[in-house]
């Protein structure tokens, strides 16, 4: 039995008519950060292990699951807002010099507790 069947398409595939880099800076805040859709899954998937029942587990794994499913979904996006963008691109739309650098910080860059009475780890 298998766990998962992965296709290779999206649930909701993502349509974009125009490159839009300042739009996609926007968009990738939620892929990583302590809001983003990173952050959900690992948070999901890692409290089921304190569920006391099996069902309870199995949901929190199934929506652990769809936030990573939504992860893929960010990305696509972002790619494609970003394709065929130049450095000069990326610079006017605020994402800074060196751009791969700044899509590593807008994705994994902000801290918990950079945001005042928010804490830096998950209560237990």
């Amino acid at each position: 039995m298998k766990m998962w069947i992965y296709e290779k398409k999206l649930e909701h595939p993502v349509c974009v008519t125009y490159p839009d880099v300042k739009f996609a800076k926007l968009v990738i805040t939620q892929y990583g950060g302590p809001d983003g859709e990173l952050s959900a899954s690992l948070r999901y998937i890692n409290q089921r292990y304190s569920m006391p029942t099996n069902k309870a587990k199995a949901v929190l794994t199934d929506i652990g699951t769809e936030e990573m499913a939504h992860m893929e979904i960010i990305a696509a996006l972002v790619y494609k807002l970003t394709a065929g963008a130049c450095p000069e691109d990326f610079e006017a739309a605020g994402w800074g010099g060196d751009n791969r650098l700044s899509i590593i910080m807008a994705c994994f860059g902000q801290m918990q507790t950079a945001y005042p009475g928010r804490q830096s780890t998950l209560p237990v």
